[in-house]
């Protein structure tokens, strides 16, 4: 038995069912942990959350920013554009109403002994137990969406300080952001939505949010995507898995056992 964590998916199903078959994925004996961005960009959406859903017990899917973008459009709080146009299939599917009731029923964190799953990081100030309280929190919220104003008020840029006595709408705000959208952070552990550029071309008052966090949560393993621009990067025990598939890159998976990297190109 293995577990596979798998980066950022965003509709590249070809890909997947490669990199599926080069580490030999076996449903009944293995695991695999997606860190989120399952759709999107990529031109086969709806395939791939059909098979990640069709998993089931066997994988653990945290949800990303451009999942809560499909909810958000199928709840009505964007509009869908012509650069979502890849969001068209999910949305016209005959089981669309299935695929989004378990979409939005997805943890924003995952976290297995001493290993921590999100999808873009964790916040420097953040202790596991904050991370714990937040992640149940969350959840709770996103699974009783059933209306526009539902999302409405967890949807939204929120940057600044994190403050844990703040009202419960701009706590989940903030925390849903730092869990799904973060790169940076200042220096102050302030968050920073705007700057998506590699490590090395942001402006000097930032810092990536891995090189910020506390010593409870250094102490852990933290298995991230969202960054493409980063690509498959390893920070003492913090691992970045997108790779940039949707892109023209790879797509990357992490063995957890023995942290060994698998890839597949992005084309044949």
């Amino acid at each position: 038995m293995a577990t596979y964590a798998i980066g950022d998916i965003h509709g590249c199903y070809d890909p997947l069912c490669r990199l599926l078959d080069k580490i030999n994925f076996d449903q009944a004996a293995d695991r695999l942990w997606f860190t989120g961005d399952l759709v999107n960009r990529g031109p086969q959406s709806l395939e791939a959350l059909r098979l990640v859903k069709s998993f089931g017990d066997a994988s653990i899917t945290v949800l990303g920013n451009h999942d809560i973008h499909l909810l958000a459009i199928y709840y009505g709080v964007r509009k869908l554009k012509e650069k979502d146009n890849t969001l068209f299939q999910v949305l016209d599917a005959e089981e669309s109403d299935e695929l989004i009731t378990w979409l939005k029923t997805l943890p924003v964190a995952h976290i297995e002994s001493d290993h921590v799953l999100v999808h873009a990081g964790v916040h420097p100030q953040w202790s596991i137990e904050t991370l714990i309280t937040i992640k149940s929190e969350l959840e709770t919220a996103m699974s009783a969406i059933t209306r526009k104003g539902d999302l409405a008020d967890l949807y939204g840029d929120t940057e600044g300080t994190w403050n844990d006595s703040a009202s419960s709408i701009h706590r989940l705000r903030y925390a849903i952001n730092c869990l799904t959208r973060m790169r940076y952070c200042n220096a102050d552990t302030s968050l920073d939505l705007r700057c998506s550029d590699s490590p090395g071309k942001q402006p000097d008052h930032l810092v990536p949010w891995y090189k910020l966090l506390n010593k409870e949560m250094t102490d852990k393993t933290i298995i991230f995507g969202h960054w493409a621009s980063l690509g498959y990067h390893q920070h003492k025990n913090v691992y970045a898995l997108d790779s940039g598939c949707v892109w023209g890159n790879t797509l990357t998976a992490l063995r957890l056992e023995d942290k060994r990297v698998y890839s597949v190109n992005s084309k044949p």
